[in-house]
């Protein structure tokens, strides 16, 4: 883990869900003796363009996005297909019970129980949360 490193995103989550062993080294104030990476390292990776005080808080984060991806350890498999980044863009909205709270309201679309017009509408608000929020994703 280092700032210097690649920048880790979903796409390379993925790549390395596929591997059978990884291991992950963490250096802890001004990183990691700079031999090490030159000659044991095979890819240095950033979580961010920011520093940390350790390289294990990046790392549970980088551990976390990887091990979510391996069979039988989110509740459903598709979950991880539908999640943001997973299809390039930001996931649509979410909403729990109640229906209405503090006069709040949950879109009517998704009380409907129309399968279609509901995953059309999810569609559209990916399209939309992500031209707002993360432009740069777009193509």
């Amino acid at each position: 883990m280092s700032p210097t490193g690649r920048r880790f995103d979903q796409r390379m989550a993925e790549q390395l869900s596929h591997e059978s062993n990884l291991i992950v080294v963490c250096g802890h104030y001004e990183g990691v003796d700079h031999r090490v990476i030159e000659h044991l390292v095979d890819l240095e990776i950033s979580i961010g363009d920011y520093v940390l005080t350790n390289g294990a808080i990046a790392a549970v984060v980088f551990v976390d996005a990887i091990v979510r991806l391996l069979p039988g350890v989110l509740g459903h498999e598709q979950s991880a297909l539908d999640d943001s980044f997973s299809g390039g863009l930001l996931e649509a909205p979410h909403y729990t019970r109640p229906a209405e709270f503090r006069g709040w309201k949950v879109p009517d679309i998704l009380l409907s129980g129309h399968h279609a017009e509901i995953a059309a509408w999810r569609k559209r608000e990916a399209e939309r949360r992500t031209r707002q929020n993360r432009p740069d994703l777009l193509p």
